[in-house]
């Protein structure tokens, strides 16, 4: 078997409202669709700008708050400029958990929070760098 391709990435988060607008005013990205499954998770479909993957945010009240564990899971997503994200971030008070660092290939990249605990990657790379 072979996969046709990625469509979205499930997260559980505590608190829907406040994960879909960190994610749009920090990110940019996109509610595409939000409802109810019939177990009662409430879902919220986010677009990311220039993919066609999606992140799907999920909220299940009964089963209480989201404890992410360290180091498990982050999201990276790529930027033009880190420093011009740098200074964006710094006007709306988001800290920076690490760095900004510089990899082997040039790349450069810094984390920060989303909510949960959820680590979210920013990397800028040098054109015609690998993807990761």
């Amino acid at each position: 078997m072979k996969v046709k391709k990625l469509l979205h990435t499930r997260m559980r988060v505590s608190d829907m409202d406040e994960t879909i607008v960190f994610y749009q005013n920090v990110l940019g990205l996109e509610v595409l669709e939000r409802k109810v499954s019939p177990r009662g998770s409430h879902l919220a479909f986010m677009a990311v700008p220039n993919s066609e993957e999606l992140i799907e945010l999920c909220s299940f009240p009964a089963s209480g708050p989201v404890s992410v564990q360290e180091d498990l899971v982050h999201l990276a997503f790529e930027v033009d400029n880190l420093d011009q994200t740098i200074a964006d971030l710094q006007k709306k008070n988001v800290p920076i958990t690490d760095g900004p660092t510089q990899s082997s290939s040039g790349s450069r990249f810094i984390f920060i929070d989303a909510p949960d605990g959820y680590e979210v990657e920013l990397i800028e790379r040098p054109p015609g760098t690998a993807i990761v």
